[in-house]
């Protein structure tokens, strides 16, 4: 009898037991959102774990042939390794709740896990089918490289609780520091004297510390936040600690990863640079600073956005606000706008080069620095004038540094007493001048008697220097012109220059200086010799 006691008062225990666990579940605890979480979290807890219990908080149309308390269990790891921390207090206790853009779902965490929501289903509220066959996948996202099964292996190392951890939470964290402080080293040794001494052997010591090691140091705090955001899952640190210690590692990842991209930047600007000064345009050499200041300005805002999109923060709305202030700002800067855009096009179609000089309505000067908004051109006067890019490229310009000759116009004038053998003579030798000449064009130019003025001989005198400057234009155009002046006085010419002759008809006792004409007959005759002697010559 005292047996049959004892094994009554053991199962009664039992039965009891049961019937707890089965009040733990209650006929309304998946009747809203909060009463399905807290099922759902109460039950997975450290002291009361049940997943038995907490599996009934996924819906059970979607179970065949799965592991519930599986599936339940990697559902909470994979919400407290992404440190995703839930306040029961704000989800909603309305069995009748209407989400509003899903009337049947409530979302646990929509920004980092839009997989994973709630959904109405015969008056009771259960995880989703979607949540059902994605929490495997979204489970080895959270612990990759099969980080997990350390989960299974740490806890061998002492389950005793000290301050709230447990001691083989300790020796992770320290075996963590350590593991970090390795790799730093590691690399430290790899860039600093591997990559260093190598390049320092080869003579590019000075590239190596103005560029390689700038991008060292945040290449390693990158490889090390990497390292922390795949291991710090695994430690199992209180919820409210490991949501805000991975949002500080998701925001220190790109943030090292913008700091290395910007001083890539400068390596490549480096480098384009060299090439541009291989080539025989000046324009790239303005072009590069330019480009390497749009590509930082590119990583910095590609950066910023990955911050906030790593701080759970929804960027669409963001990128939303800015296009309407961008569209605001736009129409408010319209003459910058049309100025940078100007840029572009002097930028890519390339009407002149740094160091041309051009010519554009009123502007008359060398081209000095192309910049972002405006053009710099420096004046013959050693004046600096500032065009808005955008007015220049609506303007003709005209490149005088593009030309391939310089041309060389004047007008040699001599007097009326010159005689014709000797201006054949004269223009001959100039002639002769431009052919000796090694800066002139052969090809091109044109010296002839042309014109009898009021008070001189016209010689013109059109030529081209085969000269980039304009100095050396100058310079060559007086060589030109002093041999010039050598030739008339060794052929004894006399240039003209502006003269009145008064000439009186009639003066008293004197015969009259007015031509006496021949007849018709005579004048006829005489061209008649004129020409049959030419001829015959």
């Amino acid at each position: 009898m005292k047996y049959f006691l004892i094994i009554f008062i053991f199962l009664s225990q039992l039965t009891s037991g049961q019937d707890n666990k089965e009040k733990a579940l209650g006929p309304n605890s998946l009747s809203s959102p909060k009463a399905t979480i807290n099922t759902f979290l109460k039950n997975l807890q450290e002291d009361e774990f049940h997943p038995e219990i907490a599996s009934k908080t996924l819906n059970p149309e979607y179970l065949k042939g799965k592991d519930e308390k599986l599936i339940v269990t990697q559902l909470k790891q994979v919400l407290d390794g992404a440190g995703v921390l839930i306040d029961v207090d704000d989800i909603p206790d309305n069995p009748n709740y209407a989400d509003s853009t899903d009337k049947r779902r409530y979302y646990i965490s929509e920004v980092e896990f839009p997989e994973i929501y709630l959904e109405r289903s015969n008056e009771k509220w259960y995880f989703s089918k979607k949540t059902i066959e994605k929490t495997p996948e979204l489970h080895k996202r959270v612990y990759p490289f099969g980080t997990d099964k350390l989960m299974n292996i740490l806890p061998k190392m002492g389950t005793q609780k000290i301050m709230g951890l447990h001691a083989w939470q300790y020796i992770s964290i320290l075996l963590l520091i350590i593991i970090c402080v390795v790799i730093h080293k590691l690399l430290s040794w790899f860039f600093d004297w591997l990559i260093y001494q190598l390049l320092s052997n080869k003579g590019y010591g000075n590239i190596a510390h103005e560029y390689i090691m700038p991008v060292a140091k945040p290449f390693s705090l990158l490889v090390i936040v990497g390292i922390l955001i795949i291991l710090v899952p695994v430690l199992q640190l209180p919820i409210t600690f490991n949501h805000y210690f991975i949002l500080l590692l998701r925001a220190l990842l790109p943030l090292f990863g913008t700091m290395m991209a910007y001083k890539l930047v400068d390596i490549l600007g480096e480098y384009l640079m060299k090439k541009a000064a291989q080539t025989e345009t000046t324009m790239d050499d303005q072009i590069v600073p330019i480009l390497k200041r749009i590509l930082k300005i590119f990583v910095v805002i590609i950066g910023f956005l990955y911050i906030l999109s790593n701080l759970r923060f929804d960027i669409t709305a963001l990128l939303a606000g800015i296009s309407i202030g961008g569209l605001a700002f736009a129409l408010a800067a319209q003459d910058t706008i049309k100025n940078f855009f100007g840029s572009l096009m002097i930028l890519f179609d390339k009407p002149f080069q740094i160091g041309d000089w051009v010519t554009a309505g009123d502007i008359d000067g060398t081209v000095e620095e192309v910049g972002f908004r405006s053009t710099r051109v420096r004046t013959f006067r050693n004046s600096l004038i500032t065009v808005p890019n955008g007015k220049l490229a609506d303007m003709a310009v005209d490149n005088h540094g593009l030309r391939n000759y310089r041309r060389f116009f004047t007008t040699i004038t001599i007097t009326y007493d010159t005689p014709a053998h000797l201006i054949e003579a004269f223009t001959d030798g100039l002639k002769k001048i431009v052919e000796e000449h090694p800066k002139t064009w052969k090809d091109m130019y044109h010296i002839r008697f042309n014109n009898m003025s009021a008070y001189s001989l016209d010689i013109m005198f059109y030529i081209f220097f085969d000269v980039p400057t304009w100095g050396e234009e100058l310079q060559h155009k007086e060589e030109v012109l002093l041999s010039i002046m050598k030739l008339a006085k060794e052929l004894g010419i006399n240039f003209a220059f502006p003269t009145q002759t008064l000439h009186m008809e009639n003066f008293p006792g004197q015969p009259s200086l007015s031509p006496e004409y021949q007849e018709k007959n005579q004048i006829s005759e005489k061209l008649k010799n004129y020409f049959s002697t030419s001829t015959r010559k």
